[in-house]
């Protein structure tokens, strides 16, 4: 069996039509061998129109069925992903480099989040709240907002979807997803899903309440531009975040942004260093560093700084890395050359401001069409270059601190604001730093590094990251529209604050 054959077999296991990986115009590659696995069809411009007019119908009679029912799609996609654990989880890992486990575990992902968004469908809750006029009462409810727009990005490429779809759904939206144009086959695998489920929950789910659109940015800026689609989440950098909350806001629209992540972890004088040792090398080195919550900053007590980092360089000289579905490596590869270049960028931009940099290097796994590296290690004199950027990459600048106030404020002089983390069983530098004064991210983990979050709670951050929340806790109330009502159910008509006028 070649790659190739592999991945046609998984395909066609879940159920996606062979003319929709066959003969297209969008070449395919797997980072894996860098090799053409599949041709892609994608959509035109024009055509995307149809679809944004398909997905308002559907949106007009799905609004209508009551949430606990459209829970009841989101309950069978989840069992339909269960079944389709493995082919999914694999063809993540055949599609996007990732190592077996973090493929299954993105699928889980998946599921765990149609759990949640069935629990949700009761209890998409509003308020009840006092009036100060007699015989009055306040309400506020919650309605659905419209069709969701989906952009997500290629390192996750179908989790995202997930977390999106799965509470847009049960909110009465209808959904369109463009997903990143390195991985459409997931895309394509993960809608063949949605179909089956479709079929098994029956004719309740209209025409066009889910929608694949695949293409370049043309087609996501079609998206973006029409009013028809009054929510869009998009996850990617923060470059393409700024041209996206600004044509989405020039039509009053509401964006959902997840874009760049310069994620930092303290580590204290009272830390755990063998926890923080593994915890540390999964951060910073999961996914060949491709998550945007990957550890990309380590901000290391002086007293504590030796004894880390030296057991760090023994850990980066000898980590695992190699081909993700036929070896037990857990590191796989870059993306593509790009990223490849990126990284190589960094490191020389990292040596000219004075760093020291430990591995980085080209690893030759699968011959010249794949990028795969060692993680690199660069012991930096100050936070400055390309420490304060982010380079999707398995890079960690290791930094000295003397006092928490000074590595707080290491930690938070970055653009960008999505996650980090603290070790230490002091718990006045942990409360410091969980505080109004401490970490300004959106997420702040204790004793954890800064990467793999559970769906039960909002994911997002601040700043360049874009100020958006997805998957848990109430980020289902950026897919709906909030409703304030007011009932008289006396026979006077009292005015708010006083204010009189009387016409008989």
């Amino acid at each position: 069996m070649t790659i190739v054959s592999d991945v046609h077999a998984l395909l066609e296991k879940l159920g996606v039509a062979r003319d929709a990986y066959t003969g297209g115009d969008l070449v395919v590659r797997t980072p894996i061998t860098g090799e053409e696995i599949a041709r892609v069809p994608t959509i035109s411009a024009d055509a995307v129109d149809g679809v944004i007019a398909r997905a308002a119908d559907a949106f007009v009679a799905w609004r209508r069925v009551p949430a606990p029912r459209r829970g009841e799609l989101v309950r069978i996609l989840g069992n339909v992903l269960r079944d389709n654990k493995e082919a999914l989880g694999r063809l993540v890992s055949f599609e996007a480099g990732k190592v077996l486990s973090e493929g299954l575990g993105e699928v889980q992902e998946m599921i765990d989040i149609c759990d949640f968004a069935v629990g949700l469908s009761r209890q998409l809750y509003g308020l009840t709240i006092q009036s100060e006029r007699p015989e009055h009462r306040l309400i506020e409810q919650w309605h659905p907002a419209g069709v969701v727009g989906i952009i997500s990005a290629f390192n996750f490429p179908v989790a995202v979807w997930s977390w999106n779809a799965a509470l847009a759904l049960v909110c009465g939206d209808p959904c369109i997803w463009k997903p990143s144009e390195k991985t459409p086959l997931t895309a394509l695998a993960t809608h063949a899903l949605f179909d089956e489920a479709v079929r098994q929950f029956g004719a309740d789910a209209p025409a066009g309440l889910s929608a694949l659109i695949i293409g370049d940015g043309a087609i996501g800026q079609k998206l973006v531009d029409d009013k028809r689609v009054p929510v869009i989440s998009a996850t990617g950098s923060t470059r393409m975040g700024r041209i996206v909350g600004e044509r989405v806001a020039r039509r009053f629209g509401r964006s959902i942004l997840e874009l760049g992540g310069n994620n930092a972890s303290i580590v204290t004088p009272s830390a755990d260093l063998d926890l923080t040792l593994r915890a540390v090398a999964f951060g910073a080195m999961g996914t060949a560093g491709q998550r945007c919550t990957t550890l990309r900053r380590l901000i290391v007590h002086e007293s504590v700084y030796d004894a880390l980092v030296g057991k760090l360089k023994q850990v980066y000289a000898n980590i695992s890395v190699g081909c993700p579905v036929s070896s037990d490596a857990l590191v796989g590869p870059l993306i593509d050359e790009a990223a490849f270049t990126a990284m190589q960028d960094s490191l020389k931009a990292a040596k000219a401001a004075g760093g020291a940099v430990h591995g980085g290097e080209r690893v030759d796994v699968n011959g010249a069409g794949s990028f795969y590296v060692r993680p690199a290690l660069v012991e930096m004199p100050a936070q400055t270059g390309p420490v304060v950027e982010e380079t999707f990459a398995p890079i960690l600048y290791v930094l000295k601190y003397t006092d928490l106030d000074q590595a707080i404020a290491l930690q938070n002089d970055v653009p960008q604001g999505l996650s980090s983390s603290i070790f230490g069983t002091n718990l006045l530098e942990v409360e410091q730093f969980l505080s109004a004064a401490g970490s300004d991210c959106g997420i702040a983990n204790v004793n954890i590094g800064p990467s793999g979050a559970e769906i039960g709670g909002a994911f997002g951050g601040e700043k360049e990251t874009g100020g958006g929340r997805e998957s848990g806790s109430d980020a289902w109330r950026g897919y709906m529209r909030r409703q304030t009502n007011t009932i008289n159910y006396g026979r006077t008509l009292p005015l708010a604050q006083g204010v009189k006028f009387d016409v008989g």
